[in-house]
Formats: C-alpha cells, sequence, structure tokens
C-alpha cells in the first residue's frame, strides 16, 4: 500500500503532458510520469519514490506506437515488454525481454519505464545500445530524435520534464547476428547476475552488459579487446576485464569473483558461437 495521496493526470497529446509536467512542478508536486507504474507502485510502497502527482502517458498515441515502415521499427515508450516480445518485430530485442520478471509483470512493465527505470539491470537498454537505436524525446520546446548512444550513460540523460516518447530502429539492423545471455546464480525466474548482449556487423562483435556493475553498459576498451585477432578468445576476454568501468557487484545475488568467473565463462561461449557466426 502507498502511504501518501497523489493526483492522477492522463494527457491525450505530447505537448498536454509536458506542460502538465511543468505546471506541476512548479506547484512543488514532484511529478512523475508513469506508463507500466510497476516501480512507482513498488518503490512508493517502501517510500523509495514519493510525488504528488502522476501523468500517465499511455493515453499519448505516439507512446503507443508498434509500427514497421520505411525501413524503421518504431516502438512507443508506453507499450508493453509483452507486446514488443510478441510481435516480434526485432528479435534481438525479444531475447533481452524474454526473462525479465516474469510473464504477468512483463504484461505492464513498459519499454520506457524499463530504460528509465531505478533498478540497476534495465535489459531493453543493450539491444538498443549495440543497434545504435534513435529515441525521440519531448519537451515543452518540442520533439528531438537522437541516437540512444548519445544520450544514455549510466541512465538516459533526460532533463527533468523531458519525456521518452519512442524508440527507432533502423531495420537493416534487424538480420545481423545477435546473442543475449542472462546468468542466474540458482532459479529460472528472480535477478539475474549478469546479462551480456553481442552484436556482430561487418565482422566487428559489440557487446553490451547488464548485472555487472551497478548499471548496464557499453565499453569501447573492452569491446576493442574482445574483437583483437592477434589474441586468444582467454586472451582476448581477460584483456577485455581489465576495462571494466565501474567495480563489479558483490551482492546476494553474487560475489564480485563469482561475477568475474561467470562473465568470463559467458564470453568464451559468445565468441565461439558468434565469432564466427553469419546467423545466431
Amino acid at each position: 500500500m502507498i502511504t501518501y495521496d497523489f493526483e492522477y493526470y492522463k494527457p491525450s497529446s505530447i505537448g498536454e503532458a509536458t506542460l502538465l509536467f511543468q505546471s506541476l512542478d512548479q506547484q512543488g508536486k514532484e511529478p512523475i510520469y508513469f506508463s507500466g507504474g510497476t516501480e512507482i507502485i513498488t518503490l512508493g510502497r517502501v517510500n523509495r519514490i514519493n510525488t504528488g502527482a502522476v501523468i500517465d502517458i499511455k493515453g499519448i498515441p505516439e507512446c503507443l506506437a508498434l509500427n514497421k515502415e520505411a525501413g524503421k521499427i518504431t516502438f512507443g515508450a508506453a507499450q508493453t515488454l509483452t507486446k514488443i516480445r510478441e510481435i516480434q518485430y526485432f528479435p534481438f530485442l525479444s531475447k533481452a525481454i524474454v526473462e525479465i520478471a516474469d510473464h504477468t509483470a512483463r504484461n505492464k512493465i513498459t519499454l520506457g519505464g524499463n530504460m528509465c527505470a531505478n533498478i540497476i539491470y534495465r535489459e531493453t537498454v543493450l539491444p538498443l545500445l549495440l543497434s545504435d537505436s534513435q529515441i525521440v524525446i519531448a519537451s515543452p520546446t518540442g520533439l528531438k530524435q537522437v541516437s540512444i548512444n548519445e544520450m544514455f550513460d549510466q541512465t538516459l540523460k533526460l532533463q527533468r520534464g523531458e519525456l521518452l516518447v519512442q524508440v527507432i530502429t533502423d531495420e537493416k539492423e534487424m538480420g545481423l547476428p545477435s546473442l543475449c545471455i542472462k546468468k542466474r546464480k540458482h532459479w529460472d525466474v528472480g535477478y539475474p547476475l549478469i546479462t551480456v548482449a553481442a552484436l556482430k556487423k561487418n565482422e566487428h562483435i559489440k557487446f553490451a552488459f547488464s548485472g555487472l556493475c551497478s548499471y548496464p553498459f557499453r565499453n569501447e576498451n573492452m569491446e576493442k579487446s574482445l574483437n583483437n585477432q592477434e589474441l586468444s578468445n582467454e586472451a582476448k576476454i581477460e584483456k577485455a576485464m581489465q576495462h571494466i568501468p565501474a567495480p563489479v557487484l558483490n551482492d546476494v545475488q553474487g560475489s564480485e569473483n563469482y561475477r568475474r568467473f561467470v562473465l568470463k565463462n559467458t564470453l568464451l561461449d559468445m565468441l565461439d558461437t558468434i565469432g564466427g557466426a553469419e546467423n545466431v
């Protein structure tokens, strides 16, 4: 149960939503954009999120987009993970989605909600980083479209009041060899130990990681090491692990040493599988 009262709004347009946020913010109500609402409800119950107003974006048509046209795939930020996976427009993203939480939760969790969440994993970000997807962001001054790689650094760097509207991916990225492997310590469901995603393009393999550090990331130095053809796969991995950009997590899911052990073996499997693969 959430122990505080808040106001609920459901605007029908992007402009209405961003202006509403601005107005509520000026009133000191600390508004939050709301799509699936799973995190707001969960963290609100333990007072880790406190707001005087939520702005439900599910009434905004652009936030519910789900289409394939002109060589582009467009997903609205308010589309659920279940719907995105079922339509299978982007198989690589579907691979990342399939093991996020459970089916019941995925019916509520939205793409935008996962990308902007407080939870450290945010696995949907991984294939979007590797496919250099574009994101559409709204503010009171209008819309802008930028590469997610320009906007994502530990978190999606939205300015206060900005709204993630859509994710757009070039259809040419869809047929590239890809892998997404999630490892857990004991169970088939529950929080992961680590997730590693890889995408091969023009003989270069791109990698992104979740659960290894306190945020999902893609790291140029790790990627360079993992693509060094002068090294054995074992040496590539040893070199790459020297460039992990932040402390490796040490928590109830697994110790730092165990995570490093699992990462090494996962990368060995991935390099063996995708290293020479044309279709994975």
